[in-house]
C-alpha cells in the first residue's frame, strides 16, 4: 500500500510503503520519537480522522498535532471528557456546565449542593493526573440519529434530542471513560495519556480548565485574568436568558416556531443599549481619545460608526479615524520572517506623527491628516485639514489601537479603550461549546465571498495566518480594555449557515482545507438554517458580513 506521508506541520510529503491495515495510531507511534509534540489525529485523503483509523488503501495521510485546529479541538474535547469523569468521581453525579472560552482555558460551572471549593478543585485536578497518567482507553460508539435519540433518553438528557434533527444525517458521536459516557459532535484521541498538559483553578464561581495555546502545545501559558471578557460572558448569559436561549436546540425551536422576527429585534435592541451605555460612559468621563479593537470578523467597522451615532446624540461631534493611514512608507516598512513587507505589527506605523498629530487635536491645532497610498505605498497630505473642537471626542478604529504604546505619548486620563469581539454563550448543549474562532471563521468566510471575491477555501487557508497576528497584536492587549463590546446575535450562525453552507460544500476532496470543510458542515448540521433575514436592520452588524449595511460598501 502506498501512502503519500506529511510527518510533521512544517515537513514535506514523501511516500512510503506500508502494509494494509495498520492503523494511524501505529503509523504514529512510528514517528513519534522524531517530532516535537505529541500527534493526535491525522487527515486522511484530507478528512479528519482518529488515530484509532485503519488505513486500507493508497491514501494521502498527514499527522497532525494541536497546532492544527482540528487537532486542537480534539484535545479540548478529549480533555473535557477527563474532566467530566474526574468531577464524577470526587463529588459524585452532579451537573456541570463547560460555558465558554476564558483565560486561555475553558470556565466551568459544577451545580452541587455546597458551594465549591479549593479543596474540591485539587482533589478533581489530582484524579485528572491519574487518569491521565493510567491512560486509559477512550472508547467510541457511533449510531444512528435514532439510536442517539434512545441513548439521550436514558441517559437522562431530553434537552439534547432536538440537535438530532431530521436534517442531520450522519452518525452521532458517543465516547465513554471507564463507563463515563459522553456525547461530543467531534473525534477524540484514542486514551487519556494523550492528554498530557493541562492545570484546572478555582474561578470565580466555578472552575476554570487550562490548557496549551497551539502555538506551544507542550506548556501551560501564564496565566492572566481577563475580567472584561468574564463580565461579557455575563452579560451575554442575561441576554440569553431574556430571549430564552441557552443551547442551539432552544434558537431551533425559536426558527421552527417561526419567532425568528421578534427574536432578531430583540437582539438588535440589546446591541443598541449596550452602545448607548458605552457613549454614556465616554460622554460622562468626557473622555477625548476612543480607541477600539477587536480580532478579525469582530463588527468593528460597523460598532465605531453606530458609536459615533450615539455620541452624536450626546452633543459630541466625533472625528472619526483609522489607523491605516499613519503607515510608514512601504520602503521603511519593517520584514517578517520570510522577507516579506509585515504590515500586521505596529512597527509598521509610524507611530511618532501618529501622537503628534493627536496630540495636537487634542490642542485645538488644525492637522493635515495623512491619507495612505495603498497602491503606491506612501502617505499624502494636503487633502484633510482638520481640526477639531474642546470636547470634541476622536473615535479611533485599528488593531493596535489598545496597545499602549501606540498612544503612548497621550496623556492615560484621555483615553478610553473599547474591545469588541463576539463571544458566544451559545453552546449545543452543557458539554458542548461553539467556538468563537469557528464563528468568526464563517463571518469572514461569508464577507470575503461578498465583498472581496475569495472562495471560502481562501478563507480556511488563510485563518491560521490570520490567528497568530491575533495572537501577537490583539489578544494580548485585550484586558486593557475599559469596556467590551460583545457583538455576538444568537440568531446569527442560523442566517450565516444560508451564505455559508454553499460556499464549504464548493470545496473538493483533493483539496487541502476540504478536512476543516468537513469539520465546520458537520458543526452547522445542528442549526436550523433561518432563510428569511430580512428583519435584519441595515445598520446590524450582522449586516457587515452578509450584505446590505449602510455603513459598508
Amino acid at each position: 500500500m502506498k501512502i503519500k506521508l506529511k510527518k510533521d506541520l512544517k515537513g514535506d510529503f514523501e511516500q512510503v510503503e506500508l502494509e494494509v491495515g495498520i492503523s494511524l495510531k501505529e503509523l504514529a507511534a512510528s514517528y513519534q520519537p522524531q517530532l516535537p509534540y505529541t500527534l493526535l489525529a491525522a487527515k486522511v485523503d484530507n478528512k479528519f480522522r482518529d488515530l484509532n483509523f485503519i488505513l486500507e488503501k493508497d491514501s494521502t495521510v498527514e499527522l497532525v498535532d494541536m497546532r492544527t485546529q482540528g487537532a486542537n479541538l480534539m484535545y479540548q474535547n478529549s480533555l473535557a471528557l477527563i474532566y467530566l469523569k474526574s468531577v464524577e468521581d470526587v463529588l459524585g453525579p452532579v451537573e456541570v456546565d463547560i460555558e465558554n472560552s476564558l483565560n486561555k482555558g475553558l470556565y466551568t460551572t459544577i451545580k452541587k449542593p455546597t458551594p465549591l471549593t479549593e479543596e474540591d478543585v485539587e482533589l478533581i485536578q489530582k484524579r485528572m493526573e491519574e487518569i491521565r497518567d493510567l491512560d486509559l482507553k477512550i472508547g467510541k460508539e457511533s449510531v444512528s440519529p435514532e439510536e442517539a435519540k434512545e441513548i439521550f433518553l436514558r441517559m437522562g438528557l431530553p434537552e439534547n434530542l432536538p440537535l438530532i434533527s431530521s436534517e442531520r444525517s450522519r452518525r452521532v458521536h458517543f465516547y465513554s471513560l471507564e463507563g463515563h459516557r459522553e456525547f461530543f459532535y467531534s473525534l477524540m484521541v484514542p486514551s487519556s495519556g494523550y492528554i498530557e498538559h493541562f492545570k484546572l483553578m478555582k474561578y470565580k464561581n466555578g472552575a476554570l480548565l487550562r490548557f496549551p495555546h497551539p502555538s506551544k502545545p507542550d506548556e501551560i501559558p501564564p496565566y492572566k485574568d481577563e475580567k472584561v471578557l468574564y463580565q461579557a460572558f455575563g452579560e451575554q448569559n442575561r441576554w440569553g436568558k431574556l430571549m430564552g436561549i441557552r443551547y442551539v436546540s432552544d434558537l431551533n425551536r425559536v426558527v421552527e416556531e417561526g419567532r425568528t422576527k421578534e427574536l432578531i429585534q430583540l437582539s438588535e435592541a440589546l446591541h443598541e443599549q449596550k452602545i448607548v451605555e458605552i457613549a454614556d460612559m465616554i460622554s460622562r468621563e468626557k473622555k477625548r481619545i476612543i480607541l477600539i479593537a477587536g480580532p478579525s470578523s469582530s463588527g468593528k467597522t460597523t460598532f465605531a460608526q453606530r458609536l459615533c451615532i450615539q455620541l452624536r446624540v450626546k452633543g459630541l461631534v466625533p472625528l472619526y479615524l483609522g489607523t491605516d493611514d499613519y503607515f510608514l512608507e512601504r520602503e521603511d516598512t519593517p520584514l517578517d520572517e520570510f522577507g516579506n513587507k509585515n504590515y500586521e505589527d505596529l512597527e509598521a506605523v509610524d507611530v511618532e506623527l501618529f501622537n503628534r498629530h493627536m496630540n495636537r487635536l487634542l490642542a485645538g491645532e488644525t492637522v493635515d491628516l495623512p491619507t495612505f497610498d495603498f497602491i503606491y505605498g506612501h502617505k499624502e497630505f494636503g487633502k484633510r485639514l482638520t481640526s477639531i473642537r474642546a470636547n470634541q471626542p476622536i473615535v479611533i478604529e485599528g488593531i493596535h489601537a489598545l496597545n499602549e504604546a501606540l498612544t503612548a505619548d497621550i496623556d492615560r486620563g484621555e483615553k478610553f479603550k473599547i474591545y469588541i469581539s463576539p463571544l458566544t454563550s451559545l453552546n449545543l448543549d452543557s458539554h458542548n461549546r461553539v467556538v468563537t474562532t469557528d464563528h468568526r471563521m464563517l463571518r469572514r468566510m461569508v464577507r470575503d465571498f461578498k465583498y472581496r471575491d475569495r472562495s471560502a477555501e481562501t478563507t480556511i487557508s488563510g485563518w491560521p495566518s490570520v490567528r497568530k497576528g491575533e495572537d501577537k497584536n490583539i489578544f494580548p492587549y485585550s484586558g486593557e480594555a475599559d469596556v467590551m463590546f460583545n457583538s455576538v446575535h444568537l440568531y446569527e450562525i442560523g442566517v450565516l449557515k444560508k451564505y455559508a453552507e454553499p460556499l464549504l460544500k464548493k470545496i473538493k476532496p483533493e483539496q487541502e482545507e476540504y478536512a476543516d470543510a468537513v469539520r465546520m458542515l458537520s458543526f452547522l448540521q445542528f442549526f436550523k438554517t433561518i432563510q428569511e433575514d430580512s428583519y435584519i436592520s441595515n445598520n446590524s452588524i450582522l449586516r457587515e458580513f452578509i450584505g446590505g449595511s449602510i455603513f459598508v460598501e
